[in-house]
Order: C-alpha cells, then sequence, then structure tokens
C-alpha cells in the first residue's frame, strides 16, 4: 500500500506563497483559481499579528490545499463518485463524472474545492506548466490532487520544488522509513479540523 502526504514545518514556512505560484504555473489553472493559499494565524489580514504590543504578539503561517483525507468526506457525498480516492491514497476528482453539483464543495470543511465557470478563462492565450497539466473543463470542480500527472511519472507535486525555505516535505506514510514518518514520530504537529473525523494527511510541524 501506498499513502501519500504532506508535512510542512511552519517554523520554515516564510508566507512567500511560492508554492502556490508553482502550483498555479505548472497546473495551468484558470483566472481566479488557486490550489494552494497561505492563511496567517493572526490578525484579520494578510501578514498582520494578533495580540498586545509589543510582548503578546502572535502570528504563524498555514499553507492550505487539500488534505487528502484518510475519510474524504467529498466522496462519501459524492453523487457521481466523480470524487475517488486512487490507489496511493490520493483524493482526486473524475471530471468525465463530475455535474459540477457542489455537494463536495459543501461537504468539504477546508474550502479547498472550486467550481470552474462554464466558460474557463485564463490570463494568458497559451497553456503554461507542464505539458501533461490537465485540461480544465468549465462546470465542474477542481482542486489539488497532488500533481497527479507528475506523480504518474515518478516526481513530487510542484509546489515543493519552489518552497525556498524548505518548509515542505512529500512521502508515503505507509513506509516507516519515509521523510514524512520519521518527522511525525519525533516533531511535535498539529492537523486541520479533525474534529471533523477527515483524517486529513496534511501535518503541520510546530
Amino acid at each position: 500500500m501506498t499513502r501519500y502526504g504532506m508535512v510542512i514545518d511552519l517554523k520554515n514556512c516564510v508566507a512567500c506563497h511560492a508554492c502556490s505560484v508553482a502550483c498555479k504555473s505548472n497546473n495551468n489553472l484558470p483566472n481566479n483559481v488557486w490550489f494552494n493559499r497561505v492563511v496567517t494565524d493572526g490578525g484579520d489580514y494578510m501578514d498582520t499579528a494578533r495580540g498586545e504590543y509589543p510582548n503578546n504578539l502572535y502570528r504563524a503561517y498555514y499553507p492550505v490545499s487539500c488534505q487528502h483525507c484518510g475519510s474524504p468526506v467529498c466522496v462519501e457525498v459524492c453523487p457521481t463518485a466523480a470524487s475517488y480516492v486512487r490507489e496511493d491514497g490520493v483524493v482526486a476528482i473524475d471530471h468525465d463524472l463530475c455535474t459540477g453539483c457542489q455537494t463536495c464543495m459543501k461537504a468539504c470543511p477546508y474550502d479547498v474545492r472550486t467550481l470552474l465557470d462554464d466558460e474557463v478563462a485564463y490570463a494568458v492565450d497559451f497553456p503554461l506548466g507542464d505539458a501533461d497539466a490537465p485540461t480544465h473543463v468549465g462546470g465542474t470542480v477542481v482542486k489539488c490532487d497532488f500533481c497527479a500527472h507528475r506523480l504518474d511519472r515518478g516526481k513530487e507535486p510542484a509546489c515543493m520544488e519552489l518552497c525556498p525555505g524548505r518548509a515542505r516535505f512529500w512521502g508515503d506514510f505507509d513506509d516507516p522509513d519515509s521523510t514524512v514518518s520519521k518527522l511525525i514520530a519525533r516533531r511535535d504537529y498539529e492537523q486541520l479540523k479533525t474534529e471533523d473525523g477527515t483524517e486529513p494527511r496534511c501535518f503541520y510541524l510546530k
């Protein structure tokens, strides 16, 4: 068995958004579509702190994309089986089956899915990124699939390659000798919204 997932070191993330840009470019994402976003745990606005100046301020950054859950509610509720789990544990969408009903979007607690406009528009008039980047179909739901097209040819997700702080780690949680397995074995971590029972496979090192 293979169970892919990601570990993100919050101490190394500087909110440069390189992961977001790499993902958008490599996957040739349409206008206003982002599979990765960096959320500020702090004030009401990006890059602001919460607390009281000067000694009690707090701020941290959480890169957020699909959590590729072990118990994905999106898969459970999808009426057409368009949302499914691959053999490697990646939660993906079959766009030939997706009707754009948005049931998965309403069920997902992480707000990481986007319904494409019927007419898909791009910033430029030629494709960007990987030659085998997925085709985006208007009226269907899209999300991060850990760059499944890259995984299928033995590459890592695009967001892994450009992180300047080396905050991201990728691997197989079913392999105890993998980097990701060793990291969560020796470091404290948190996961997002575990109270929903989704068993997210993105771990955030403290």
